[in-house]
């Protein structure tokens, strides 16, 4: 007896010795991190990649804008060009003064639906002139984006948004960034389904070319060369083979919304794209102010502020930096604030925030450098002011950006489950804060979403169309109700035992907490010439 229970004591000892995947602060396997740059034929490569996969949204946005207003080619051809002229603006400015991080900042969709109301509001009603509602919805969606602008730029610039990141853990983060990117799914396979016959050749394109091969080729330099241009090959060679079908007349007596989504030929966009345009601010004419349309866009500024943190926190682990400290989160996000007043001023249409999309393709090609991403914004800033040249890009038919989707959204939000290495899973109040805040992130924008489908309206129906967006858009965000969910319980459900920083996560990134911290953190996310005496991150 003495024997075996010499044995049973040995056995705990053992099971603990054997922990094979320790924590880690930094992701390694990063080919170059944030201040390390590819060779500058990659680097231009890898930007002109970024500039192809945010084209994805910038194209779907206005198209689904201009449609409900019924406007022309050409409106939906300015629109293009001023968001993607903006996007590159402001994807300057976070790469330079914000986070720092390799975030493409693109148009975003928690801003559509209100976005879409101001469009269907009733006092554009009278308008006969169908080319001067165009224009006048415009200055009042110009109106709502300038207003909303100041939620972000306050609240990041105040340093609030700072005091409330340092409450989060990485166990209230995992629900955030995981939904981040897995909430994303009907920009997935409903719109890859549209047109199959392309969509499925290139998810298996890409995935062998970014999965399969760079296992399978011995000599390492091409096996990285097929992984890091993916996009580009597959892109490429599937676009070739809908051009194929397009000539062919494979579409010519299908339905108009297959030729459409199939035909490299029908958006309208290379024919209505002018040579040269540089948009400029107040291009509609002089913005106007609703207050109702106000307060719903601060709505939607909310829960793009609350879903761009999750993501800032994925990209920031794809590019092998630390933990973002809270205060450069902060300040990521009141420059986020001002990418939106630009967007007003220049009359985008919509606001941007941080590109889920190109998080993960910095995830695929394992090369978190800034300096890429500031290449993919002289691409942007380029291709939208020579506009025939950026239109042939903007032509890829929609259904091989969304089979794109299918692994740069998986890589987000695995990423925000990667963060559980830092909970304990052992513990029940651990289980029940993620279980119930994912569960519940994803059941209720999904009785939202059904909602709106049979009714046309959200839950939420009063007289008050804003008041209805300000209710209806934060829940119908996965990322936003999961996130915000696992914040309140993590920083109010009580533990049966005494409560440790270590069950959270909590104490793996205390040291993250402030900037001066640790020395990795001042080396990533300083700011350059000297410019912390101005924007201070501490």
């Amino acid at each position: 007896m003495a024997s075996h229970g010499g044995e049973n004591a040995e056995q705990p000892q053992k099971q603990d010795d054997l922990q094979p995947h320790p924590v880690k602060d930094q992701l390694f396997g990063v080919t170059y991190c944030l201040a390390s740059p590819p060779p500058w034929p990659e680097t231009i490569l890898l930007g002109f990649q970024h500039y192809l996969v945010m084209l994805g949204t910038t194209v779907l946005i206005p198209t689904l804008l201009v449609s409900k207003i019924d406007g022309r080619n050409e409106d939906k051809v300015k629109l293009i060009q001023t968001l993607l002229f903006v996007s590159g603006l402001n994807t300057f400015l976070q790469s330079f003064f914000g986070t720092r991080l390799p975030a493409v900042i693109g148009p975003s969709y928690s801003y559509v639906p209100t976005t879409t109301s101001i469009i269907l509001a009733s006092r554009y009603n009278d308008i006969l002139d169908s080319q001067e509602k165009f224009e006048k919805i415009m200055c009042g969606i110009q109106g709502a984006l300038i207003a909303a602008s100041l939620l972000q730029i306050l609240v990041g610039f105040s340093g609030l948004w700072r005091n409330v990141a340092r409450f989060l853990s990485p166990l209230s983060a995992v629900p955030l960034v995981a939904l981040a990117g897995f909430g994303l799914y009907e920009q997935g396979f409903p719109l890859l389904a549209k047109c199959i016959e392309i969509g499925l050749p290139e998810i298996i394109l890409v995935v062998i070319f970014s999965q399969y091969i760079p296992h399978l080729m011995q000599v390492e330099r091409y096996s990285i060369f097929f992984h890091r241009f993916a996009v580009i090959f597959s892109v490429v060679i599937v676009w070739l083979y809908a051009y194929i079908l397009t000539i062919g007349g494979a579409y010519n007596n299908t339905e108009t919304i297959t030729q459409i989504s199939c035909r490299t030929d029908r958006a309208g966009i290379i024919s209505a794209a002018p040579w040269i345009r540089v948009p400029y601010p107040f291009q509609w004419g002089a913005p106007t102010f609703n207050a109702g349309e106000v307060f719903a866009m601060m709505a939607a500024s909310f829960v793009s502020l609350v879903e761009s943190t999750g993501t800032y926190i994925a990209v920031s682990r794809y590019a092998g930096a630390t933990p973002i400290p809270p205060s450069v989160l902060s300040r990521g996000i009141g420059w986020q604030g001002f990418g939106i007043l630009l967007c007003g001023f220049f009359g985008a249409g919509n606001a941007t925030s941080v590109s889920v999309e190109n998080v993960g393709l910095v995830a695929v090609t394992r090369v978190g450098s800034r300096r890429v991403i500031q290449i993919s914004a002289i691409f942007m800033i380029f291709f939208s002011i020579f506009g025939k040249f950026g239109a042939v890009f903007a032509s890829i038919p929609a259904p091989i950006v969304a089979a794109l989707y299918f692994l740069f959204f998986s890589y987000v939000g695995a990423g925000g489950l990667s963060l559980l290495q830092f909970c304990n899973l052992n513990s029940f109040r651990t289980k029940f804060i993620l279980g119930f805040s994912i569960f519940m992130g994803l059941s209720i924008p999904q009785y939202f979403y059904q909602y709106t489908n049979f009714e046309s309206n959200g839950p939420v129906r009063t007289s008050a169309t804003s008041f209805n967006n300000m209710i209806n858009v934060p829940f119908s965000s996965k990322a936003f109700v999961s996130g915000i969910l696992a914040f309140f319980l993590d920083m109010t459900l009580p533990p049966k035992d005494k409560p440790t920083k270590k069950d959270r996560g909590l104490i793996w990134w205390k040291r993250f907490k402030s900037f001066n911290s640790d020395n990795r953190s001042q080396e990533f996310y300083s700011l350059p010439f000297n410019l912390s005496n101005y924007f201070p991150s501490h």
